[in-house]
């Protein structure tokens, strides 16, 4: 973090450019140049000889022949899939279909950067019947999610994860739309100690959790 005196100093040299700057601005307006076109006009060597290496920089950026790299900045990454139904969904089959295809492409987008899913977030969006007379139906949401112990890329484990927990979901309501949306991590390197050996499924025992919670409940798993 940069000191207060630092922060000072920076201050300080900001405004003393910007006191030379409004001072060669005022000198060119007396020399009735009042636009880019006026001092594009001008000669570069009389014109630093009179107002030194700052004029001749605005003379350059005047003319063009200034150039200033662009900071290109990678917008955050978002691993995310969603789709809305033309028809109303009441059963599990075509749902597990869809989170299937997102699976596959969340995968092959994280494969390729080198990534691994930490935790996914399932939502949906139920259509609930209009209520105090309204043609238009309320919509709800469910959301729900799942912390992966070993994070992965494999979709056969993922999808294991959703369909075991879809095995436990009651809805009182068809879904008109689902997403599902993934948070990444770099993939882990562990090293065990010589007695140590790790899950051999990992993905298995999470299903096994996603199970009791269904059955269960959070509280009690």
């Amino acid at each position: 973090m940069p000191s207060h005196q630092s922060t000072k100093q920076t201050s300080l040299r900001a405004a003393e450019r910007a006191k030379e700057l409004a001072h060669i601005l005022a000198i060119l307006h007396k020399w009735g140049i009042h636009t880019l076109g006026d001092l594009a006009a001008l000669q570069p060597e009389p014109l630093g000889a009179r107002l030194g290496p700052t004029a001749v920089r605005l003379w350059e950026q005047a003319t063009g022949r200034a150039t200033r790299l662009l900071r290109l900045v990678r917008p955050a990454e978002v691993f995310r899939e969603e789709a809305e139904f033309e028809y109303e969904i009441e059963t599990a089959e075509p749902l597990l279909f869809v989170l299937r295809r997102f699976l596959e492409q969340l995968t092959l987008r994280l494969g390729a950067l080198y990534l691994v899913a930490q935790e996914l977030t399932f939502r949906l969006t139920f259509a609930d019947p209009p209520k105090d007379g309204f043609a238009a139906a309320n919509k709800s949401h469910y959301e729900h999610r799942f912390h992966i112990p070993d994070p992965t890329n494999s979709v056969e484990i993922l999808f294991r994860l959703l369909q075991t927990h879809l095995e436990t979901l009651r809805t009182e309501h068809p879904i008109v739309a689902v997403s599902l949306a993934a948070a990444v991590a770099q993939p882990a390197r562990q090293q065990f100690h010589l007695f140590e050996t790790p899950l051999r499924d990992s993905g298995r025992l999470q299903e096994t959790l996603t199970r009791l919670t269904g059955l269960l409940g959070k509280e009690r798993v």
